[in-house]
């Protein structure tokens, strides 16, 4: 069985797709999870995350760019923009426990984006979380 960190590795490559211009990607996303062996509760899960942060966007990308500091928003790298979207979804919307939230984004960043990432997302989903 899948776990958490592996449902939220698959939703973040489906925020990657849709932020490219995919906005079809919802009608396969039971198929891409089955493919990544994310199954039942952890594909309740998955398809949560991922339509609470599309249906969200635009509050949560206001709420991301506000604790931008010296960084101009259409600059970050997609893969840190999904992770970031959907860290701030599970601290604002969700309401899921913070640490728990920034402990699985800084891992998402080390396994997905590159080196400064981790420190950046803490950053921001920090003063998200604030």
């Amino acid at each position: 069985m899948a776990t958490r960190h592996q449902a939220r590795t698959a939703v973040v490559g489906l925020l990657y797709a849709y932020d490219l211009g995919n906005e079809n990607i919802a009608k396969f996303s039971d198929e891409i999870l089955e493919e990544d062996k994310i199954r039942n509760k952890q594909k309740e899960f998955s398809n949560t995350l991922f339509h609470g942060t599309v249906e969200n966007l635009e509050m949560i990308d206001t709420e991301v760019q506000k604790h931008l500091k010296e960084w101009d928003y259409d600059a970050i790298g997609k893969v840190e923009k999904a992770i970031l979207r959907l860290g701030a979804y599970e601290i604002l919307v969700a309401k899921t426990d913070r640490a728990i939230i920034i402990n699985e984004a800084v891992e998402l960043a080390k396994e997905l984006a590159d080196d400064k990432s981790p420190k950046f997302i803490n950053g921001v989903l920090d003063a998200i979380g604030k």
